[in-house]
């Protein structure tokens, strides 16, 4: 694995990460019953996470582009293998990041600092609800890239064991045949 594999790998696996912990908030929202508890859990989880230090943020938002630019960085290659795998995971790491700008961000907006008038805690609620599916959605577009990748591996490793296996062959025929041509001198 090389330094650009690693700049797509750590990047989708610290954000799998945080949003395996949001998924802790999230599964009772979406599949679980809807109560004042769960809200409230939610309200100050999701709260908590917006008012984060803007170091944080600086990470999150930083590891994003590490992510895209190791992609594209791997795409450049443009080979098979590029096309097939790299296109697929910037397409689906892409889409996260559409998710993460278009549900993520003005639905924390929406939980953390209310229009006076215009967003009503049922509002807030629905926008807590969103937030939970957009994060499924990440989890799998996410999900996506780490098995293309691994699939890109896999085939590498594949092709890689075909060529030496092919390599022996010739290599024991040639033996074979020059074996053959010293006895018949």
């Amino acid at each position: 694995m090389g330094f650009k594999e690693g700049a797509v790998l750590a990047p989708v696996s610290f954000f799998l990460g945080v949003l395996f912990i949001c998924f802790n908030i999230d599964h009772r929202l979406l599949w679980g019953e809807v109560t004042e508890k769960v809200v409230e859990d939610g309200f100050h989880f999701y709260r908590t996470f917006f008012n984060a230090p803007p170091a944080i943020k600086t990470l999150l938002h930083s590891f994003l582009g590490v992510g895209l630019l190791g992609l594209l960085a791997k795409l450049h290659k443009w080979d098979n293998s590029a096309m097939f795998f790299d296109g697929s995971s910037v397409a689906a790491y892409v889409f996260a990041i559409a998710v993460y700008l278009g549900v993520t961000i003005p639905g924390l907006r929406t939980i953390v600092l209310p229009v006076a008038e215009v967003e009503s805690p049922d509002v807030q609620v629905e926008a807590l609800r969103v937030l939970a599916a957009g994060n499924i959605i990440m989890i799998a577009c996410l999900g996506f890239v780490l098995t293309a990748q691994a699939g890109q591996e896999w085939a590498r490793r594949s092709e890689a064991n075909a060529l030496a296996q092919e390599m022996q062959q010739q290599q024991q025929q040639q033996e074979s045949v020059s074996a053959e041509e010293k006895k018949s001198q």
